[in-house]
């Protein structure tokens, strides 16, 4: 059976619980598509995030990897076009760095673009009654510097599809942040679910409007 690898994140930023691992640890030993999920939490830390993503890679080989993160504030799911290297933190991570312009990969390139079908998974979630739009940035934090790592890592190993997932405050935490926008975990878990089908039964994405004006 393949295995399909999707990973959260810790807590971070002074909130209590992170969306994406409340959703993605539910997904645990699921069986979607025919494949077996394994789930992974990963720290919100740069460098040893991208170590614990590496090692669940070489030790599962999944033909799907999924990484999902918080972004409060945004009102839909939002899938990732691209990766950019570099690592500019507004805040600190979960051990105290906080790196300026720093590239994740010295002698990288500037940036990766998603091997998601991302334009397809969003027609799928929305056909699902699920708000969604494709993203054309990943910020310049922990989950660009996982997403940037992710798709460095899978350059050569073209037949493993991966990417990320930004979704928004659950509503106990919107709660804490007046007029913010949440999306209930049931209706994420739904969204992951339908975007996990999509990537692994499209071998390419279809050609719609996915842009931005700015």
């Amino acid at each position: 059976m393949k295995t399909v690898l999707i990973t959260g994140f810790e807590p971070f930023g002074g909130e209590s619980v992170n969306p994406s691992w409340e959703v993605v640890s539910g997904l645990d030993n699921a069986i979607i598509d025919g494949c077996r999920v394994v789930a992974r939490q990963l720290p919100c830390v740069f460098g040893e995030s991208l170590s614990v993503l590496n090692a669940a890679i070489d030790a599962l080989s999944p033909s799907l990897v999924l990484a999902v993160g918080q972004a409060g504030g945004r009102t839909d799911i939002t899938v990732e076009r691209v990766a950019i290297n570099v690592d500019d933190a507004r805040i600190a991570d979960n051990q105290g760095q906080q790196p300026i312009d720093v590239p994740i990969v010295a002698d990288g390139p500037a940036a990766w673009f998603s091997t998601l079908p991302i334009k397809a998974m969003v027609v799928a979630m929305r056909n699902a009654g699920i708000p969604a739009s494709v993203s054309q940035t990943a910020g310049t934090f922990v989950c660009n510097h996982v997403m940037y790592g992710l798709l460095h890592k899978l350059r050569d190993v073209p037949a493993v599809k991966g990417g990320f997932i930004h979704i928004p405050y659950l509503p106990q935490q919107a709660a804490q942040h007046p007029g913010a926008p949440s999306m209930a975990a049931e209706t994420v878990r739904r969204a992951l679910e339908v975007a996990i089908v999509t990537a692994l039964q499209l071998e390419s994405d279809i050609a719609v409007t996915g842009g931005a004006t700015h």
